[in-house]
């Protein structure tokens, strides 16, 4: 059974600990899953500013960030070059096997990566990471075999919770807070 409260698992923490790679899903996880299209057929989609602030926090703390989606979308790329994402992969049928091998590039094992998905193509990546994190909106069979169930929804600031419960494990979040605190205008 996933855990909606990660940091007060003591096992789940130490786990929390080791991690150097989150990898998301974009579809249902940096996005709340619908697809919107304009009337010329150009698709649009809605990414929460809070989970981009997260995404920039990990990275400045030394966690890399990747995406991997089953769609192609110039979205996608547009987002991942705003928050400074390097590792993306689009149309992505084996989002596993992608993992596998961005690992064996970044000499990292599977057990250093957090993994945050929501549906059967991602139930791989998400029962081999070293943490398999899914959404509220995701199918109850993906809630069953996932480490985590975030509290917030895909779209809804869901990998914000993650880029603070993984900065909070690690020791970073405070120091990173203080340096909005100490701003200089």
């Amino acid at each position: 059974m996933a855990l909606a409260t990660p940091i007060n698992d003591p096992r789940l923490l130490d786990r929390l600990r080791q991690i150097r790679l989150l990898a998301l899903d974009v579809d249902g996880v940096l996005t709340d899953g619908r697809l919107y299209f304009q009337a010329d057929g150009v698709e649009i989609k809605a990414f929460h500013t809070q989970d981009g602030l997260g995404i920039k926090l990990l990275r400045r703390a030394g966690i890399q960030v990747a995406l991997l989606t089953g769609r192609e979308s110039s979205m996608v790329s547009h987002r991942a070059a705003a928050l400074g994402i390097d590792h993306v992969f689009q149309s992505c049928e084996d989002k596993l096997a992608t993992l596998r091998e961005l690992c064996r590039r970044k000499n990292l094992s599977l057990e250093q990566v957090a993994y945050c998905g929501d549906d059967l193509p991602d139930l791989a990546a998400i029962q081999r990471a070293g943490i398999g994190i899914t959404v509220p909106g995701a199918p109850p069979y993906i809630h069953a075999l996932a480490d985590w169930v975030t509290l917030r929804s895909g779209g809804h600031g869901a990998v914000r919770e993650i880029c603070d419960t993984l900065l909070e494990a690690q020791g970073h979040r405070d120091a990173l807070v203080d340096t909005y605190l100490h701003v200089q205008h």
